[in-house]
């Protein structure tokens, strides 16, 4: 294995924001778009604004308060969090997405004393209380030269704020506040070690610009889309939303991105179905079986071979890394094959969000990755096929939950994080996630069924768009009916069958997909019935199934599946 990159040691996140300073200086750290063109903006002003704006802030008398940050992907958002977290007090990213009565009750647990937010969404934070301090994003550039102003007078309270790197820094909702919410406590230390830690594992340097495309109130875009890039010297361009994802990549010459399984897959399959438009499907995969063959003898020939491609997706992208949930190793090995690299990692808010990467230089695609240099994967209470809960060690693990010590003492035990996932690590210290543990049905002989494995297989089909695999009991048989509910990929079928396209035709498809997974897997994995949806499941703002509801959403037509089987039978 090759060895890790070298990295700079950082203490705390104004030591990275100003050592980054003194070593990139004028270079573009951000691309902002202005009147239909990027711009961009140093690392020299960023760090200026930051310390300007902190102390404006500091002067208005709200040092040492936790702010809530809201608003769309943009250089305010990412001055506003710097500020904050750089010596002011604790700051707490808030989902744009979710409900103001979510919100209202996040300023109430959080106990927030001021919130800096986007315009756009002003009418969120409207029912807030009244004695939260309301800054708008419009503001921040005047009260940032303000605050240069004061700095170059000798006012110095805000540079000299004394950063303790074990205490609570940001504070992260990671689910619905409205049930049992989960405030994750994050400290300096957890970021810090976080960054120098996936920075060993896949190279990142000063060349490289990163289109942001993941929302920024996540732990996964804020710590590897936004903090990286600021302690290694990248530039981040900003994507104006998903419909611009390929223009902004070519007017960024972007050649970096984060992404999610659904994003990926989505840009791989329409690379696919351009290529099929136009008839060239088999000439390209006669390219790039033989460029695969020159790469064995180090000649690689993808950017020229492939120059159609990449040029639609900017013409510079050479990686995109991957998270949020298992991507298809198809997937990942076909953009490799096209010249783009891709990998995926593991993680949760929890960790800071990293847990495991596969390396630029050691990677496998059917797996979640390794452990970072300096933290510890391990599977606990192992089954016979050696799955079980996954844990995790290293100095990136949260605080605990905010006002929770019950639930933090469930999840963090003897220095152990237990995620919740299962999974396994193979003979080569790669991990492998089966599913998630509150998810797992365990059938009437005690045997595990992990539904994700399962949908997985499913929606390798190009006639799936996505599927919920969920268990029922069956109180004749005593054990678990195994349901497929699938959701077709309607522009594959009209792409491949036209007028012919019926309801017949598409359930005749699906049972087949069904039957191929079924002869993949063990027969106690084996799906019973298979229902199809028209619409697409409801999804959370990190674009994930929200699992609960289907089993009811669906039951009137499985008890009619059943009835009808036992009537036949």
């Amino acid at each position: 294995m090759k060895k890790y990159y070298p990295v700079r040691n950082i203490e705390n996140l104004r030591h990275m924001l100003r050592t980054s300073a003194d070593l990139f200086g004028e270079k573009a750290a951000f691309l902002v778009k202005r009147e239909g063109e990027y711009r961009p903006i140093s690392f020299d002003k960023f760090r200026r604004d930051v310390e300007g704006l902190g102390c404006a802030l500091w002067n208005m008398g709200i040092e040492g308060k936790r702010i809530i940050v809201i608003g769309e992907n943009c250089y305010e958002w990412a001055l506003a969090y710097m500020s904050v977290i750089c010596g002011l007090g604790v700051v707490v990213p808030v989902d744009k997405e979710i409900p103001s009565e979510e919100i209202v009750n996040i300023s109430l647990i959080s106990e927030v004393d001021a919130v800096i937010y986007s315009l756009a969404y002003e009418d969120k934070i409207a029912a807030l209380d009244e004695r939260i301090v309301r800054i708008p994003f419009d503001d921040l550039g005047e009260m940032a030269e303000r605050g240069v102003k004061k700095i170059n007078s000798g006012d110095h309270a805000y540079l000299d704020a004394i950063i303790d790197p074990d205490v609570m820094s940001a504070l992260l909702f990671t689910s619905g506040t409205t049930g049992v919410s989960k405030g994750v406590m994050l400290s300096h230390r957890n970021i810090c070690f976080n960054l120098m830690e996936m920075c060993q594992m896949t190279y990142i340097g000063p060349e490289d610009v990163f289109l942001s495309v993941l929302p920024l109130h996540h732990a996964y875009e804020c710590t590897c889309g936004f903090l990286c890039q600021i302690y290694r010297g990248s530039t981040i361009a900003y994507c104006e939303g998903l419909r611009y994802v390929t223009k902004n990549l070519k007017e960024a010459g972007a050649t970096k991105m984060l992404c999610v399984p659904l994003l990926l897959e989505t840009m791989y399959n329409k690379i696919w179905q351009n290529v099929r438009k136009k008839g060239m499907e088999k000439k390209l995969k006669s390219a790039i079986k033989f460029n695969n063959i020159l790469k064995k003898t180090g000649v690689d020939l993808s950017r020229k071979l492939f120059a159609e491609i990449h040029h639609s997706l900017g013409g510079k992208l050479n990686m995109l890394i991957v998270g949020g949930a298992a991507v298809d190793p198809k997937v990942l090995s076909g953009l490799r094959d096209l010249g783009i690299h891709a990998i995926q990692g593991y993680g949760l808010t929890e960790c800071a969000p990293l847990a495991a990467l596969n390396r630029d230089v050691h990677y496998k695609d059917d797996a979640a990755g390794l452990a970072t240099p300096n933290t510890k994967l391990e599977i606990y209470d192992k089954q016979e096929d050696g799955t079980g809960e996954i844990r995790f060690r290293g100095d990136n693990i949260m605080l605990g939950y905010y006002k929770q010590p019950k639930l933090t003492a469930e999840i963090i035990v003897g220095g152990w994080l237990y995620t919740g996932d299962l999974g396994y690590i193979d003979k080569k210290g790669f991990l492998h996630i089966t599913g998630r543990k509150k998810n797992v049905i365990v059938t009437a002989n005690g045997k595990n069924i992990f539904p994700e494995e399962l949908e997985t297989y499913i929606n390798r089909s190009p006639y799936v768009k996505e599927s919920v695999v969920c268990g029922i009991m069956n109180s004749s048989k005593k054990d678990y009916d195994l349901i497929a509910v699938v959701v077709p990929e309607v522009e594959r079928f009209e792409e491949d069958f036209g007028d012919e396209v019926t309801p017949q035709l598409i359930k005749e498809k699906i049972e087949q997909v069904i039957s191929d997974v079924n002869k993949l897997v063990q027969s106690y994995k084996n799906i019973d019935y298979t229902i199809i949806r028209n619409e697409e499941f409801e999804k959370n703002t990190s674009r994930k199934i929200k699992r609960a509801g289907v089993i009811d959403s669906i039951m009137p037509e499985y008890q009619g599946i059943v009835k009808k089987t036992s009537i036949r039978k």
